[in-house]
């Protein structure tokens, strides 16, 4: 704690270094329009990056996409307008905001409709990894907005806001809501802005938090008037709580769906090996198992293993079997 207390100290604002630090987040007069047209511009080919690395289910052009996206700069631009006390300020950057999310799903849903190629919702790993957020999601994404706002505050660390940038993800989540959208999955596209939703407050939060820690608001000559800073971040606050909820029955239905999947597995290896069998896979979804197995000769009696997949899962659940014919050569290395 002390250790903690002491780089606190040692990375105050002061009233000079405030100045710069409100030029990185706020583009006002001249540098108005530049500045948008670099925005728009930035955003426009992030978001095609994300959305042809979710289609391709390519992690790197995923990654390029984060490092390219710009809407953390806002984000951030509110939290340091909020702990400034500088309503205004903070009002035209949530707006910047919202147009720049508004943007990025219109463009991804598009893209969506015009791809003319399979998309694959239960097995593209870009798109899964975005539609069930957990807590722990949430956990890494404070970090990240605290981490985000020091390397944004000290000049000697801004190298490292790459690696944030990778840590907390925008626009691909967005995408991953256009694409849903173009291809009616609603639910997918529920979870997806959940994430970002969940990331946004979290720069928000621990962003704000860890500038007030920092002493920007006492570094700033101006006074602070008025309760609409506290209001804001008590409101920040009970937005967290509010989206930890889902998250939480999200990781909840996650962590029940991987246990049963790993009984199902055990009861199908058990049961086709009895026959010479090997399993392919096993998917389990609500009451409904999927086992695909493959091997040579008679297949083994399937009202044994339904009957067994219903002791070992603790409810009724309905099999769909898919067995693939094979040699002996095939199924023993």
């Amino acid at each position: 704690m002390s250790a903690l207390t002491g780089l606190v100290r040692a990375n105050r604002f002061t009233p000079d270094i405030v100045p710069w630090f409100e030029g990185k987040l706020f583009f006002e007069g001249e540098r108005r329009r530049p500045y948008l047209e670099q925005f728009a511009m930035l955003l426009l080919l992030s978001t095609i990056i994300a959305t042809a690395g979710v289609i391709g289910d390519s992690t790197a052009t995923v990654i390029g996409a984060m490092i390219v996206a710009p809407l953390m700069t806002p984000i951030m631009a509110v939290a340091a307008a909020l702990v400034t006390g500088q309503v205004a300020r903070a009002s035209r950057s949530l707006l910047l905001v919202g147009i720049g999310v508004v943007a990025v799903v219109l463009l991804s849903w598009a893209m969506g409709l015009i791809y003319p190629g399979f998309l694959s919702f239960q097995t593209n790993s870009q798109i899964l990894g975005r539609t069930s957020p957990r807590v722990i999601d949430l956990v890494a994404a404070l970090a990240s907005g605290a981490a985000g706002a020091f390397c944004m505050s000290r000049k000697d660390v801004s190298d490292s806001l790459p690696g944030v940038a990778i840590a907390i993800s925008l626009v691909p989540p967005l995408c991953v809501v256009g694409l849903s959208l173009a291809h009616g999955q609603t639910a997918d596209a529920s979870g997806a802005f959940l994430l970002f939703a969940a990331n946004t407050l979290a720069i928000l939060l621990a962003g704000g938090g860890l500038l007030v820690l920092l002493g920007l608001s006492a570094a700033r000559t101006d006074d602070l008037r008025g309760h609409a800073r506290r209001n804001a971040f008590v409101a920040i606050g009970f937005a967290i709580v509010a989206v930890t909820v889902p998250l939480a029955a999200t990781g909840a239905r996650i962590t029940a769906s991987a246990q049963d999947e790993a009984r199902a597995t055990t009861v199908a290896d058990a049961w086709a090996s009895a026959a010479g069998y090997r399993v392919r896979g096993v998917l389990v979804e609500d009451d409904s198992v999927d086992v695909t197995v493959t091997g040579p000769g008679v297949e083994p009696p399937v009202l044994s293993l339904a009957a067994a997949l219903d002791a070992a899962l603790g409810r009724a659940v309905s099999l769909r079997l898919e067995t693939i014919p094979s040699t002996i050569d095939e199924v023993v290395p």
